[in-house]
């Protein structure tokens, strides 16, 4: 229960507060909110005590103690005032339209009038009269009313224009109250509650009072229409829902045609002073005593208002507040009244010295008593879901707290997260938010919520968070240069920046790609392309592509090799650039020839057309160059030692030394081919082409005679050619002759003292003894090789080889007397034995 605590009656249209702790720490969101009625009513209550109210869509009507009727907006101020009678005002009516007024007082005065003609009713009786009740369409052409004192009298205007007077009950005490709906007339008295039909004039039914033990008049009877044909009654602590229902025409007979049903009747913990109607729940103002600490005796407490969920037979409490209104203390239960508005769900409650209006909380109630919780998200979720119709919350404001608990929190993170969705477009605030963060050392957490669209901030802003992250955070400071758009700050500023942390680690891999990256967005393109290279960063060919920095890179094109598993992509790319593809693929070769293999066929042309010299060397060290394929470009253009090279590597060598000889005519050449290719018929094809060329015969004399019998050569030279040279090549010839004999002489004695050292090396091994023993077996039977009793004669052979048999085990020596050899290495062609050792005993 919510303890309601009023502020000071000077402070206009307050908000009422709660002050008890146990509802301070409550979960649960109360479901009305509370103000003290003020303006014009709180002249009227310092000089008056309320005793009645009737609440229209449009104004108010309050009675006092003593006999006034005001007129009240709904904000309290008069806007007109009755005199009536000396004495309280019991009871005000008004019609649906809210044109005429029915007032009746202690004295037995009865006033009915029209707020805008002068037509009226006034009686005096010689009771008090305590209600009056205006036919709903009194002001159309329904001029009925009913008053309550110990009678019930129904007073209708025929057509002269005159009152006429009917008595609808008596007998049963005072009329306390009167309740008119539609065509049905509800009133209870000191036995219980009626309710009258004016349409067919007959009563329907007679509810009765439960405890009659109390006094109606200390605790009287409180009576609301819900609906038509619902009346809820509260008397006492008993409550009960009655439902008006048509009865069967079969059933009719002398009954009424209509009946009631009780649908719910429940008990109270408290005495009912008042009730409502809110959709399909109640509210309900009790009358409190409580028990005190110190004294046996009751005390009046403050009356409650609650709202309950009726049910058949009991009730369940949504909600309960305790209100403290102005003297409560001294309030009996007949003090206090509720009174609602059949329009806007408001709520009345009337005590002599207060008026307070309860209303349900709407979703400015609930923002506020979220952000009371601390519950800031659901309040900003609330506030944006109802922006368009919010009237007292700024949704920035909502935000601006909920951010501010959290970095008092220091969730630093979610902070920064809500800056994005609460500051949106108000530049202002978000610069205050960076410097704030800045502050409390965590502009990384806000970074990444920053405007970077078409809204953003000054470039100061972003270049101060981008050197917070470069001293602290390479790897984000790199994140935030790829994320922002280079618009955002300085770029010459940022790339100074970084060039001097480069400065102090000049190898760091993320600085570096930064910087390219920065590079890049500056169109310094060649810088950037430079550090992508020496990086083997994947983003280079597109760069390069992107960019047509060709010539940019053809002093970097080694550099390319690192890429291995980009190759093909760069193959692909310099396809329109032949030299450059050229110098990429030698590059590529000279570095490993095999790894380029599948472009060696393309790499002929393009050495035929950029790089002969280097065509040659490429045919010899290539294994995966299609020969026809390059024998057909060189001969195409004529490339002789190429072609040459190429008719050898194909088998086709007679035609490749006739080239040398024709084509060149080089002999030094035809005969280092001939001996490259250590080929007696190319010998002989060389001294046929060379016997009638002087020069040639002159060459093959000096270069044949290690390859080739120089007396053929001799023997084939006619006489009375004049040959260049001829003696020195003769002597050349006898001196190369005396050379090789003294070689193989040479070689014969080392050979011949080899074979001798080696011959006593192996005497001296065979000479040595060899261990016999238990773990040695024969490798014939695969037993022990000595038998268990060693006093018995036996046999054993071990050969060099250090295989052992028994001698019987050996299979017979065959034709060569005493020759034996072992079985086992004879099998493996691993020679004989060159000896044996028998063991007898």
């Amino acid at each position: 229960m919510r303890v309601i605590q009023h502020p000071l009656p000077q402070l206009p249209h307050p908000i009422l507060s709660h002050s008890s702790p146990q509802e301070e720490d409550s979960e649960e969101e109360p479901k009305l909110k509370y103000e003290r009625l003020a303006n014009g009513v709180t002249e009227i209550l310092l000089k008056d005590a309320a005793s009645c109210i009737t609440v229209h869509d449009k104004f108010l009507a309050l009675g006092t103690h003593f006999g006034k009727v005001f007129l009240l907006d709904i904000q309290g101020n008069v806007t007109q005032k009755f005199e009536i009678s000396p004495v309280k005002i019991n009871q005000i009516s008004l019609d649906e339209d809210g044109e005429h007024v029915g007032v009746c007082s202690e004295d037995g005065k009865v006033q009915v009038f029209g707020l805008y003609t002068r037509e009226g009713f006034h009686e005096n009786f010689d009771c008090p009269i305590k209600v009056v009740a205006l036919h709903p369409q009194f002001s159309k052409s329904n001029k009925q009313f009913v008053t309550g004192g110990n009678k019930l009298l129904l007073y209708e205007r025929n057509w002269l224009n005159r009152w006429k007077t009917s008595i609808l009950h008596e007998g049963e005490g005072t009329i306390t109250n009167i309740k008119w709906r539609a065509n049905l007339i509800a009133w209870a008295n000191n036995v219980g509650v009626k309710i009258y039909d004016i349409s067919t004039k007959q009563r329907i039914t007679n509810v009765l009072r439960d405890n009659v033990s109390l006094r109606p008049d200390m605790y009287p009877c409180s009576l609301c229409w819900k609906d038509n044909t619902t009346l809820i009654i509260g008397w006492g602590s008993s409550v009960k829902i009655c439902a008006v229902k048509e009865r069967d025409p079969t059933e009719m007979r002398d009954l009424p045609s209509r009946y009631v049903e009780i649908v719910s009747a429940f008990d109270t913990e408290f005495f009912l002073c008042g009730l409502a109607p809110l959709a399909d729940q109640l509210v309900t103002l009790y009358y409190v005593k409580e028990n005190s600490e110190h004294m046996e005796e009751e005390f009046r407490a403050r009356p409650r208002l609650d709202i309950i969920q009726p049910l058949p037979e009991s009730c369940e409490e949504i909600s309960s507040d305790a209100l403290t209104v102005r003297n409560f203390k001294d309030n009996e239960c007949r003090d206090y009244r509720l009174e609602h508005s059949e329009g806007e769900p408001l709520f009345y409650i009337i005590s002599p010295k207060d008026i307070v209006v309860a209303k349900e909380r709407d979703q400015d109630d609930h923002i506020d008593w979220l952000l009371d919780k601390k519950k800031y998200e659901e309040a900003l979720l609330a506030a944006e879901i109802s922006f368009k119709n919010i009237k007292r919350h700024d949704v920035q404001k909502i935000g601006m707290a909920y951010i501010n608990h959290l970095v008092e929190n220091g969730d630093y993170d979610a902070a920064a997260r809500k800056c994005q969705k609460v500051l949106g477009k108000n530049m202002e605030l978000w610069e205050n938010e960076v410097y704030r963060f800045k502050t409390i050392g965590q502009l990384k957490a806000i970074s990444q919520y920053l405007p970077r669209g078409d809204l953003r901030l000054r470039p100061v802003i972003y270049e101060m968070i981008l050197h917070e992250f470069l001293k602290t955070d390479y790897e984000g400071f790199a994140m935030l240069i790829r994320e922002w758009p280079g618009e955002l700050y300085n770029n010459m500023t940022i790339v100074q920046a970084v060039n001097d942390h480069l400065k102090k680690d000049p190898s760091n891999e993320t600085l570096l790609k930064t910087l390219a990256e920065l590079y890049t967005y500056d169109q310094r393109y060649d810088k950037a392309l430079e550090i992508y290279l020496k990086l083997r960063h994947k983003d280079v060919y597109q760069l390069i592509h992107k960019h047509n920095l060709f010539s940019s890179i053809e002093d970097k094109i080694v550099l390319l090799m690192d890429f291995d598993k980009e190759m093909d992509r760069v193959v692909e790319e310099l396809k329109d650039k032949p030299q450059l593809l050229h110098v990429y693929l030698h590059k590529l070769f000279k570095r490993d020839h095999h790894k380029g293999q599948r472009y060696h066929e393309r790499q002929i042309s393009l050495y035929a057309e950029y790089d002969r010299p280097n065509l040659l060397p490429f045919l010899r060290d290539s294994t995966h160059c299609p020969l026809e394929k390059a024998l057909e470009i060189c001969q195409q253009r004529n490339f002789v030692e190429e072609t040459v090279f190429l008719l050898s590597r194909m088998g086709n060598c007679r035609r490749a030394l006739q080239m040398i000889m024709e084509e060149l005519g080089d002999v030094d050449k035809a005969i280092e081919f001939a001996k490259e290719q250590d080929d007696a018929e190319l010998w002989e094809d060389l001294i046929s082409y060379s016997i009638d060329k002087p020069p040639f015969i002159t060459g093959l004399l000096n270069n044949i005679g290690t390859h080739v019998d120089p007396i053929l050569l001799i023997h084939r030279i006619k006489e009375g050619m004049r040959i260049p040279n001829l003696r020195d090549s003769l002597v050349k010839i006898l001196q190369d002759y005396n050379l090789q004999i003294l070689l193989r002489e040479g070689c014969k004695k080392i050979l011949v003292a080899d074979s001798l050292s080696l011959l006593q090396k192996m005497h001296r091994t065979q000479m040595r003894g060899i261990r016999v023993d238990e773990e040695n077996i024969c490798e014939s039977c695969h037993a022990t090789i000595l038998p268990s009793d060693t006093a018995q004669a036996f046999g054993v052979v071990v050969f060099h080889c250090r295989h052992m048999f028994h001698k019987e085990c050996l299979p017979s020596p065959g034709t060569i007397p005493g020759a034996q050899f072992c079985n086992i290495c004879s099998a493996k062609r691993r020679g004989p034995g060159s000896g044996i050792l028998e063991m007898k005993k």
